[in-house]
C-alpha cells in the first residue's frame, strides 16, 4: 500500500467536517473558558478522527488548517508584537499539529489499529516537547495541560507535569475513539480517577510562615522606583524581600538604589542590564542586599527570538538566600520546563520571577502567561512569586494554588505574601517521558523515512 492510497475505514465528507468544526470549538472553549477545560479531551478526540482521512496529505492540510483557526485566534497578540511577521509565526506553531496527524495516519496505516494506539501518545508528547523545548522557535503556551491551570485559581492537575498531563489526556482520546464500548469506560473512568487523584494529592497543607516578600508593578518607569519602594514598605513594613519586574532598569541597580536597601536593611530583587559593549549585555536580575552590594545575580537563560533581549545565560545557579535555596527565572525562562528542571535539580525551594509583559500586549496574552506558574509550582512542588510589569503578578503556593494577584494592567499595584519555602522541589514524572517519547517519535519518522527509501528502490526496475 503506498502512501498516497486511502484508508479502508477513511471519514466520509460529512464526518470530515463535523470533526472539524468540532476540533476547533472544542480547543476555543477548553482555553478560553475553565469551566470548559475537559473539552480539551474532544479536541484531541476530533483531531484523532480525522487522522482516518483518505490520505497522509489530506490528514496534513487538515491539521495545518485546524493549527491556524484554533492557534491564531488565541494568539492574535501576536500582530501587536510583530506585525505581518505575525503570519508565519502562527502558521509555524500549526505545522507541529499539522505533523502529529501525518504522523498517526501513517501509523495506522502502516501498523494496524492496535499498535497505532499505543505509539499514537508517545507520537503526541514527542512532538509537544520538541516543540516546546528543543528547537529555535520554541513555544510551549498550547501543551494541552495548560487549559487546566487558572492564572487567578492555581491547578489542581499538574503532578503528572504538564508534559505528563498532555500524554495522559491523548492515551484517553486514543481509548474514547475505539468501536468497543469497554474502552469508553475505561477512558471515562481513567479521566474521572485522575483528576480525583490529582485534586487529593493537591491537598497538601501550606507553611504560613517564611519571608514577606513583596512586588509592585512598574513598566518603564525607572524614576518612579524609589518612591514605589517607600510606598511598599510603608504598606508593609516587615517585608523581608522586594521584587521588581524584569527590566526594571537600563544597567545594574544605580547606588540611590543600593543606599536604600543599606538604609533599610533589606534585599531587593530588580531586573536590568549588565552591558558587555555599546551592542552586548546580559538580561539579568541582581540581587541586592541588607549592605548595599549585589550578593547575587542571574542571567535570563532563554532570550526571546527576534527581541533585543541579550545573551543567553552561561550557567544557573542558586541564591543561597538567609531563608533557603531561591531559584531565579527572567520571564519566559518559566515557560521552559528545562530551566526549571536544571534549578530543581540542584535544591531549589522557590522560584522569584521578574518578569517584563508590556502592557500593549494586551490583556489575554498577561492571562495566557499567568497560566504558567501555577502548574510549574504544582509539577515541582515549591512556591513561586512572579512580579510583572503591567501583570498579571501572582503569588502561587506549592500546590499550585494562587494566594495573590495583581491585575492587569495594575500600574504601580502592589503584591505581598509570605512564600512559604520548605522542602526542595522534585521532578515530576515527565521529565524521564517527554524526552523519551521524543526519541520514540525521532526513531518512528526515521523507520518511515528508511521504509520509504527501501520500498522505492524495490520498485526501480533494475537494468
Amino acid at each position: 500500500m503506498t502512501s498516497e492510497s486511502s484508508n479502508t475505514d477513511s471519514l466520509s465528507f460529512t464526518e470530515a467536517v463535523l470533526y472539524f468544526v468540532g476540533a476547533i470549538t472544542f480547543f476555543h472553549l477548553a482555553f478560553t473558558f475553565t469551566a470548559f477545560s475537559f473539552l480539551i479531551v474532544g479536541f484531541l478526540v476530533c483531531v484523532l478522527r480525522l487522522s482516518r482521512l483518505q490520505s497522509p496529505r489530506r490528514a496534513f492540510y487538515v491539521g495545518l488548517s485546524i493549527g491556524l483557526l484554533s492557534y491564531a485566534p488565541q494568539l492574535g497578540f501576536f500582530w501587536n508584537i510583530f506585525g505581518p511577521a505575525a503570519i508565519p509565526l502562527w502558521l509555524v506553531v500549526s505545522v507541529w499539529l499539522a505533523l502529529f496527524l501525518l504522523l498517526t495516519h501513517l501509523a495506522q496505516q502502516r501498523l494496524g489499529k492496535l499498535s497505532a494506539a499505543c505509539i499514537i501518545p508517545f507520537l503526541w508528547l514527542g512532538l509537544e516537547y520538541f516543540r516546546s523545548e528543543l528547537y529555535y522557535l520554541r513555544f510551549s503556551w498550547f501543551s494541552a495541560g495548560y487549559v487546566f491551570s487558572s492564572p487567578s485559581h492555581g491547578t489542581v492537575f499538574g503532578g503528572l507535569g504538564v508534559y505528563g498531563i498532555s500524554f495522559f489526556l491523548v492515551v484517553i482520546a486514543v481509548l474514547l475513539t475505539q468501536r468497543r464500548r469497554s474502552l469508553w469506560l475505561v477512558g471515562t473512568i481513567l479521566f474521572v480517577v485522575t483528576i480525583v487523584g490529582e485534586i487529593a494529592s493537591h491537598a497538601i497543607p501550606s507553611n504560613n510562615s517564611g519571608p514577606r516578600v513583596s512586588g509592585v508593578q512598574l513598566e518603564f518607569r525607572e524614576e518612579d522606583v524609589l518612591a514605589s519602594l517607600e510606598r511598599v514598605r510603608e504598606k508593609y513594613p516587615k517585608t523581608d524581600l522586594y521584587v521588581l519586574s524584569e527590566y526594571t532598569f537600563a544597567e545594574p541597580p544605580p547606588k540611590r538604589i543600593k543606599e536604600w536597601c543599606r538604609a533599610h536593611k533589606t534585599y531587593l530583587i530588580a531586573g536590568g542590564r549588565d552591558e558587555m559593549t555599546t551592542s552586548l549585555f546580559y538580561n539579568t536580575a541582581f540581587v541586592v542586599g541588607p549592605e548595599g552590594e549585589i550578593v547575587f545575580q542571574q542571567v535570563k537563560s532563554v532570550p526571546i527570538q527576534f527581541f533585543k533581549d541579550g545573551l543567553p545565560a552561561t550557567k544557573q545557579e542558586l541564591w543561597n538566600s538567609p531563608w533557603g535555596k531561591i531559584g531565579i527565572c527572567i520571564c519566559y525562562d518559566l515557560s521552559y520546563r528545562r530551566v526549571v528542571d536544571n534549578l530543581v535539580a540542584q535544591g531549589a525551594q522557590a522560584l522569584i520571577v521578574p518578569t517584563m509583559d508590556v502592557v500593549n500586549w494586551g490583556e489575554y496574552q498577561h492571562e495566557l502567561h499567568a497560566r504558567i506558574a501555577p502548574m510549574r509550582a504544582a509539577e515541582f512542588r515549591i512556591p513561586i512569586f512572579r512580579v510583572c510589569s503591567s501583570g498579571i503578578s501572582q503569588l502561587v503556593d506549592a500546590s499550585g494554588a494562587v494566594w495573590a494577584r495583581a491585575s492587569f494592567p495594575g500600574e504601580g499595584e502592589i503584591i505581598s505574601g509570605l512564600l512559604p519555602i520548605e522542602r526542595p522541589g522534585r521532578l515530576p514524572l515527565d521529565h524521564w517521558l517527554a524526552p523519551f517519547a521524543t526519541g520514540v517519535t525521532g526513531l518512528f519518522i526515521l523507520w518511515l523515512a528508511v521504509s520509504r527509501i527501501l520500498r522505492k528502490r524495490s520498485q526501480t526496475p533494475q537494468t
